[in-house]
Protein backbone atom coordinates (compact mmCIF):
# COMPACT_ATOMS: atom_id res chain seq x y z
CA UNK A 1 0.00 0.00 0.00
CA UNK A 2 1.14 3.51 -0.81
CA UNK A 3 -0.69 6.15 1.19
CA UNK A 4 0.17 9.74 0.26
CA UNK A 5 0.63 12.31 3.05
CA UNK A 6 2.38 15.35 1.62
CA UNK A 7 1.39 18.95 1.01
CA UNK A 8 0.92 20.12 -2.56
CA UNK A 9 3.56 22.57 -3.74
CA UNK A 10 5.51 23.27 -6.89
CA UNK A 11 7.85 20.49 -5.76
CA UNK A 12 5.12 17.88 -5.29
CA UNK A 13 2.72 18.46 -8.21
CA UNK A 14 2.85 15.29 -10.31
CA UNK A 15 5.14 13.64 -7.75
CA UNK A 16 3.47 10.22 -8.11
CA UNK A 17 3.40 9.09 -11.74
CA UNK A 18 3.67 6.13 -14.11
CA UNK A 19 7.19 5.11 -13.08
CA UNK A 20 6.05 4.73 -9.47
CA UNK A 21 3.02 2.62 -10.39
CA UNK A 22 5.28 0.42 -12.52
CA UNK A 23 7.44 -0.27 -9.45
CA UNK A 24 4.46 -1.42 -7.38
CA UNK A 25 3.40 -5.01 -6.98
CA UNK A 26 0.15 -6.00 -8.74
CA UNK A 27 -1.59 -6.36 -5.37
CA UNK A 28 -0.67 -2.78 -4.34
CA UNK A 29 -3.31 -0.29 -3.25
CA UNK A 30 -2.81 3.45 -3.77
CA UNK A 31 -4.44 5.82 -1.25
CA UNK A 32 -4.57 9.60 -1.69
CA UNK A 33 -6.16 11.74 0.99
CA UNK A 34 -3.58 14.52 0.64
CA UNK A 35 -4.03 16.61 -2.51
CA UNK A 36 -5.15 15.60 -5.99
CA UNK A 37 -2.37 17.32 -7.91
CA UNK A 38 0.28 15.18 -6.25
CA UNK A 39 -0.56 12.27 -8.55
CA UNK A 40 -0.68 12.31 -12.34
CA UNK A 41 -4.25 11.12 -12.67
CA UNK A 42 -3.88 9.83 -16.23
CA UNK A 43 -1.04 7.57 -15.08
CA UNK A 44 -3.08 6.33 -12.11
CA UNK A 45 -6.10 5.65 -14.34
CA UNK A 46 -3.89 3.65 -16.70
CA UNK A 47 -2.41 1.64 -13.81
CA UNK A 48 -5.89 0.86 -12.51
CA UNK A 49 -7.45 0.11 -15.91
CA UNK A 50 -4.66 -2.31 -16.82
CA UNK A 51 -4.61 -3.88 -13.33
CA UNK A 52 -1.00 -2.82 -12.93
CA UNK A 53 -2.05 -2.13 -9.34
CA UNK A 54 -4.95 -3.76 -7.52
CA UNK A 55 -6.85 -0.66 -6.59
CA UNK A 56 -7.06 2.84 -5.19
CA UNK A 57 -8.89 4.85 -2.59
CA UNK A 58 -9.18 8.52 -3.53
CA UNK A 59 -10.57 11.39 -1.49
CA UNK A 60 -8.93 14.18 -3.49
CA UNK A 61 -8.66 14.97 -7.18
CA UNK A 62 -6.75 17.42 -9.36
CA UNK A 63 -10.03 19.19 -10.14
CA UNK A 64 -12.80 19.10 -7.56
CA UNK A 65 -15.50 18.18 -7.60
CA UNK A 66 -14.66 15.22 -9.78
CA UNK A 67 -16.24 15.93 -13.15
CA UNK A 68 -19.07 13.78 -14.50
CA UNK A 69 -17.71 11.28 -16.97
CA UNK A 70 -14.34 10.95 -15.23
CA UNK A 71 -12.71 7.60 -16.05
CA UNK A 72 -12.46 6.98 -12.29
CA UNK A 73 -16.22 6.36 -12.19
CA UNK A 74 -15.96 3.43 -14.60
CA UNK A 75 -13.22 1.61 -12.70
CA UNK A 76 -14.38 -1.21 -10.42
CA UNK A 77 -11.11 -1.22 -8.47
CA UNK A 78 -11.34 2.31 -7.07
CA UNK A 79 -13.20 3.77 -4.10
CA UNK A 80 -14.06 7.48 -4.40
CA UNK A 81 -15.05 9.88 -1.64
CA UNK A 82 -15.86 13.59 -2.13
CA UNK A 83 -12.94 15.15 -0.18
CA UNK A 84 -14.61 14.09 3.04
CA UNK A 85 -12.53 11.20 4.38
CA UNK A 86 -11.28 13.30 7.31
CA UNK A 87 -14.72 14.34 8.45
CA UNK A 88 -15.55 12.38 11.57
CA UNK A 89 -17.60 13.19 14.64
CA UNK A 90 -14.31 13.77 16.49
CA UNK A 91 -12.91 16.26 13.96
CA UNK A 92 -16.25 18.05 13.74
CA UNK A 93 -16.41 18.37 17.54
CA UNK A 94 -12.78 19.56 17.74
CA UNK A 95 -13.36 22.12 14.98
CA UNK A 96 -16.44 23.48 16.72
CA UNK A 97 -14.58 23.73 20.05
CA UNK A 98 -11.72 25.60 18.36
CA UNK A 99 -14.14 27.99 16.63
CA UNK A 100 -15.89 28.76 19.93
CA UNK A 101 -12.53 29.31 21.65
CA UNK A 102 -11.47 31.69 18.86
CA UNK A 103 -14.70 33.72 19.08
CA UNK A 104 -14.41 34.03 22.87
CA UNK A 105 -10.76 35.14 22.56
CA UNK A 106 -11.61 37.63 19.81
CA UNK A 107 -14.42 39.17 21.86
CA UNK A 108 -11.97 39.46 24.78
CA UNK A 109 -9.55 41.37 22.52
CA UNK A 110 -7.06 38.50 22.34
CA UNK A 111 -7.44 36.87 18.90
CA UNK A 112 -5.92 33.40 18.57
CA UNK A 113 -4.36 31.69 15.58
CA UNK A 114 -3.62 34.96 13.78
CA UNK A 115 -1.96 34.23 10.45
CA UNK A 116 -0.16 37.18 8.85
Amino acid sequence: MLSVHVRQSSDTVGLIRREHFELMKPRAIFINTARGGIVKEADLIEALATNRIAGAGLDVFANEPLRPGSPFYSLSNVVLTPHSAGITSETTEAGLALAIENVISFLAGQPMNVVV
